[in-house]
């Protein structure tokens, strides 16, 4: 038996580092996140620990905040605004969240509870994310197609001209992506594709948290890792706004190393073996 409790002991549910390497506790992540005007929690979508993670924070960070919190999310698209605010203020259900609202498939189990907690406490949720028809046509044809859409298309976007940095972290590695590809797709307009959803994403964000709030974000661990994507364009906009950012890791040994540092400000290293697959 107490070999058994000596196994349990060294095989803790996750763990977090500071961008130092340095191991801390939960109490220490939420100061941190307090600390800041935004929070970019990066996840690994089909984690179910990271999105258990992600809904202990948040509820612990309203009790904190009491109502200078304000939460958002890429999960949802920025033209899809009025169905959440209507949700959120009782005027339609759930089901027709789901049925109008272009949700991911995972959207009940993971994004549907932080929502809800909005819901609960009279919080906005924002919808960041820049409509997917426009990033695919953006994928296609580049940024300049952007330019063609009407006024009221433009408003679910950043604005024009959306500026574009190969060097920006994250990209180069997305372009090399776009190379593979080869013949089915131009590897600057894939990139760019990237780009115009960090760059919504960051617009949306500033654009409506106010003065004293807290802006927690859900966002894939690829669009603010090594503080590149999301976290540069919100410097991009805004030099002097205060970021957190947490960065999702997923191994089948628990730890800090090498290839953790530069991540974010947290890294927060959960098991493999309970990541979902897709396939």
């Amino acid at each position: 038996m107490r070999r058994r409790g000596l196994i349990r002991d060294e095989k803790p549910a996750y763990r977090l580092y500071d961008g130092r390497g340095v191991e801390i506790g939960y109490q220490e992540m939420l100061d941190l996140c307090v600390q800041s005007d935004v929070t970019l929690f990066g996840e690994i979508h089909e984690h179910p620990l990271v999105h258990w993670l992600q809904l202990e924070m948040t509820q612990d960070l309203i009790e904190i905040k009491k109502g200078d919190l304000m939460l958002g999310a890429e999960m949802l698209e920025a033209d899809n605004q009025l169905i959440v605010d209507e949700y959120l203020s009782g005027l339609i259900g759930h089901e027709q969240v789901v049925n109008e609202a272009k949700v991911w498939d995972n959207y009940d189990t993971d994004y549907r509870p932080l929502v809800d907690v909005a819901k609960e406490h009279g919080l906005r949720f924002i919808a960041t994310n820049i409509p997917r028809r426009y990033a695919a046509l953006v994928a296609r044809e580049g940024m300049k197609a952007l330019e063609r859409l009407s006024d009221e298309a433009k408003r679910s976007i950043a604005p024009l001209p959306i500026p574009l940095d190969l060097s920006t972290p994250g990209y180069q590695h997305a372009m090399e992506i776009g190379m593979a590809h080869g013949a089915h797709m131009d590897a600057r307009n894939f990139v760019a594709a990237q780009a115009v959803k960090d760059a919504t994403m960051a617009y949306f964000i500033l654009k409506n948290r106010g003065p004293k709030d807290l802006f927690i974000h859900y966002n894939g661990d690829y669009h603010s890792k090594n503080y590149g994507g999301i976290y540069w364009y919100l410097k991009r906009y805004d030099p002097e706004i205060s970021i957190r950012t947490i960065s999702s890791v997923s191994r089948d040994m628990p730890g800090y190393d090498d290839e953790c540092k530069g991540l974010a400000d947290i890294v927060l290293i959960v098991p493999a073996a309970l990541e979902r697959r897709t396939s």
